[in-house]
C-alpha cells in the first residue's frame, strides 16, 4: 500500500528539519521538502519540491497529492505571516490537502489585554482562526518553545560586567515560567499528531515543553555541565535602553514573566503534545551535553 504523503514547508529550517526528520525515522509516510531552493536541499526528506509562501500557483503546486501538510513562517525574515499563513491554507485547500498543521504560538496580546506587544507570537496566533475556518478534515496547531539553540544564538551567554559568562535580562530568575526543549523534537509532536488524527485533529493545540525552567534552573543546568555562568535581573526600563531591539525583548521577558511562555492556560496542551508524541523529549542538560 502507497504511503500517504506529507509536505513539510520550512524544510531547511530548525522547526522543519526536525519534522521531516521525525516523520522519516517514524517510517509511516513518504516526505515531500518544500523549499524555496530545492537544488540546495540536503535533508532527509524522499523529494523535494520548489515552493514560495508568497505565490499561492507554487505552493499549490507543491501540496498537490499531499494528504498532510505542516506550515510554519518566519517572522525574522520580515515575512507577512498572516498573509503567507492565508496563502498557504489556501493552497492547501486547492490541494485538497486532508490534515493541515499550522505552528503558532499563543496571542500576547489578547492573554495580557494589551500590555505586552509581542509580534512574532500574536503574527502567527491571526492564522489560527483562518485554518479553524479553513473546513479542512483534520487540523492541528503546534506551539514551539523556547529553543535550546537560542543558547548559541540570540540568548547566548555573554561576559557581564564583573568579568563573569552569563545573563543579564529583565526577568526574575526564580519562576518557572520558561517552557523549553530542543526545537528538533518539535518534530515528534507533528509526526505524533499525523498518525493519530482522531486525537488530535479536531483543532487541537500541542504545546512542545520537554521543561519548564526558571533562569536558575538554566544557570543550574549548564553549571552540571561545568559551564560556570552567572545571572543577573535587571529592570525592564534600564534593558530596554542596552541595544537596539532591546526593548523587543524587554517586552517578550515581561510577557513570560506574568504568564509563562505558553500562557497561563497551557498546562493540558504541554500533556497532549508529551501524549502524541512519537519518542521522548531530549532534558536540557543532556543537550548541552552535546551540543555546548
Amino acid at each position: 500500500m502507497e504511503k500517504k504523503l506529507i509536505a513539510v514547508v520550512g524544510a531547511t529550517g530548525l522547526q522543519g528539519t526536525g519534522v521531516v526528520d521525525a516523520l522519516v525515522k517514524e517510517g509511516s509516510f513518504a516526505v515531500r521538502a518544500v523549499t524555496r531552493n530545492p537544488t540546495t536541499y540536503q535533508g532527509k526528506a524522499h523529494e523535494v519540491v520548489q515552493g514560495d509562501l508568497t505565490d499561492l500557483a507554487s505552493m499549490t503546486n507543491a501540496f498537490r497529492g499531499a494528504h498532510g501538510v505542516f506550515v510554519v513562517t518566519n517572522f525574522w525574515e520580515g515575512a507577512d505571516e498572516l498573509a503567507q499563513g492565508t496563502l498557504a491554507v489556501e493552497a492547501a485547500k486547492d490541494a485538497q490537502v486532508q490534515h493541515f498543521i499550522w505552528s503558532t504560538l499563543p496571542n500576547v496580546e489578547k492573554i495580557s489585554n494589551g500590555r505586552f506587544t509581542v509580534p512574532q507570537f500574536t503574527g502567527k496566533s491571526a492564522v489560527d482562526e483562518v485554518v479553524k475556518n479553513a473546513g479542512f478534515a483534520h487540523y492541528t496547531f503546534v506551539q514551539p518553545p523556547f529553543y535550546f539553540q537560542n543558547f548559541h544564538g540570540h540568548t547566548a551567554p555573554h561576559q557581564q560586567q564583573d568579568g563573569s559568562i552569563g545573563w543579564t535580562l529583565p526577568i526574575d530568575p526564580t519562576k518557572k515560567v520558561l517552557h523549553m526543549a530542543d526545537i528538533h523534537d518539535l518534530g515528534k509532536v507533528v509526526a505524533g499528531a499525523f498518525l493519530h488524527p482522531e486525537k488530535v485533529g479536531n483543532g487541537a493545540y500541542l504545546s512542545l515543553a520537554a521543561e519548564v525552567n526558571s533562569f536558575h534552573d538554566v544557570v543550574e543546568a549548564f553549571r552540571a555541565n561545568g559551564k560556570d555562568y552567572t545571572f543577573y535581573q535587571v529592570p525592564a526600563e534600564a534593558f530596554a535602553t542596552f541595544f537596539e531591539g532591546a526593548g523587543a525583548v524587554a517586552q517578550l521577558l515581561g510577557y513570560i514573566e506574568a504568564y509563562t511562555y505558553m500562557g497561563p492556560t497551557s498546562e493540558a496542551q504541554v500533556h497532549l503534545a508529551n501524549d502524541i508524541a512519537t519518542e521522548p523529549f531530549t532534558p536540557l542538560k543532556e543537550w548541552i551535553k552535546t551540543s555546548i
